[in-house]
C-alpha cells in the first residue's frame, strides 16, 4: 500500500497517487506499508532510488542501516509496535530522505505514525515543510511514543514494588504472578532502549545528510530543524538514562522477590519444623508403649471406629484447609 501525503493546503493531508503520476511541488512524504513489488518499483522510478527488501530491514550492523546512496539518504530504526497489548513485537522501519521528499518503508503499524498524521491534519504549525521536516516530526512522535511507553513501566514498577515489599500476614503473595509482571516489564524496557539505541543513531546521522560541511545552510527552515534535532537529542539522551534506571530497579525487585521466595520458603519450613517436633513426643511415647494396655474403654465403643476415621480424615483436612489459607499450595 502506498499512502502519499502533501501540504500544499497548508495542513498535512493524504492525496491519491498512481505510479506515472507527476510529484508535485507538495508532495512530501510517501508512506509504503506492506509494499509489493510493484509498489516499491514505481516509487523507485519516481523518485530515482533502490528500495531495500524486508530481510534488508532487519540487518542490525550500522553500515546496513544508515548509509547514503546517490542523492538518498537510507536509515533504519528498530520500533516497538502493539506495545498497548499483551505481547509488544520489535519491527524495523526505514526512513528514506530522497532529494525534498521522505519514503518510510514498514510492514507494521507503530501508533506514532497515526499520531503525527492527525497532528499534521490538525495543526497548520506541525504539517511538515519538506521531507526533512516530515522525518523529524515523526521522530518526535515515536520519542514521545516510547516516553509514554516508559512512563507506563515506570507505574507498573512502583506498583509492583509495594506489592513486593507490603507487609503481609495473612494469605501469601502470588510470586509466581509477580515474577511474571517483573520478567514481562524488564523485556520491555530493553525493547525501548533498543528502539531509542537506533533513533539515537538516526539523529546523530540527518546532519552528515542533510547539513554538507562544506555548503552549511542557515535559512531559518534549517535551524528550525536544527533546534528540533538537538531537543530530540536531548530527549532521547534523557529517556535513555530513564529505561536504564527503570531497567536497574526492575533488576532489584527481581531480586528482592526471589529473596521474599525464599524468606516464605524457609517460613513453611519452619512452621512444618515445628509442628512436626510438637508431635514428635506423643509419637515417641505411643511407639514405646505402643498402646498395648488392658483398660483400654475405646475397644467397647461401637463407634468407635468411625470415630478413628473420622478423626484420620479430620486430622488430614485440617492441616490442608490451613495451607491454603496460608497460600503454601
Amino acid at each position: 500500500m502506498i499512502r502519499a501525503y502533501s501540504n500544499a493546503s497548508g495542513v498535512l493531508q493524504q492525496v491519491e497517487w498512481q505510479p506515472g503520476d507527476p510529484l508535485g511541488a507538495h508532495l512530501v512524504w510517501f508512506d509504503l506499508i506492506n509494499p509489493g513489488s510493484s509498489e516499491e518499483v514505481a516509487v523507485e522510478a519516481a523518485l530515482g532510488i533502490d528500495i531495500p527488501v524486508r530481510e534488508q530491514l532487519a540487518e542490525i550492523e550500522a553500515s546496513s542501516r544508515l548509509y547514503v546512496e546517490g542523492r538518498a539518504a537510507f536509515m533504519t530504526a528498530t520500533l516497538i509496535v502493539r506495545a498497548d497489548q499483551d505481547k509488544p513485537e520489535m519491527d524495523p522501519v526505514t526512513f528514506i530522505l530522497a532529494g525534498n521528499r521522505l519514503v518510510t518503508v514498514r510492514y507494521c503499524e507503530p501508533k506514532a505514525f497515526e499520531l503525527f498524521v492527525n497532528r499534521g491534519r490538525r495543526d497548520a504549525d506541525q504539517c511538515p515543510a519538506s521531507g526533512e521536516a516530515a522525518l523529524v516530526g515523526l521522530l518526535e512522535a515515536i520519542v514521545d511514543r516510547l516516553a509514554d511507553h516508559l512512563e507506563r513501566v515506570g507505574g507498573i514498577v512502583t506498583e509492583t514494588s509495594s506489592d513486593v515489599f507490603r507487609h503481609d500476614y495473612g494469605r501469601g503473595r502470588d510470586f509466581y504472578a509477580l515474577l511474571a509482571r517483573i520478567g514481562s516489564e524488564g523485556d520491555f524496557t530493553s525493547n525501548v532502549r533498543e528502539s531509542l539505541v537506533t533513533l539515537a543513531r538516526i539523529v546523530a546521522f540527518i546532519p552528515a545528510v542533510t547539513e554538507p560541511a562544506d555548503k552549511p545552510r542557515k535559512t531559518p527552515h534549517a535551524r528550525a530543524l536544527q533546534s528540533h534535532l538537538k531537543t530530540l537529542q536531548r530527549d532521547i539522551a534523557s529517556l535513555t538514562d530513564h529505561a536504564s534506571f527503570l531497567s536497574n530497579k526492575i533488576s532489584f525487585l527481581l531480586d528482592a522477590t526471589l529473596g521474599m521466595v525464599t524468606i516464605e520458603q524457609n517460613n513453611i519450613i519452619k512452621v512444618l519444623s515445628v509442628g512436626a517436633g510438637v508431635f514428635v513426643p506423643p509419637t515417641l511415647i505411643a511407639s514405646i508403649y505402643g498402646m498395648n494396655f488392658t483398660d483400654m474403654p475405646e475397644l467397647h465403643w461401637w463407634w468407635g471406629y468411625p470415630m478413628a476415621l473420622g478423626v484420620m480424615v479430620l486430622s488430614a483436612a485440617l492441616p490442608y484447609a490451613f495451607f491454603r489459607y496460608k497460600g503454601w499450595v
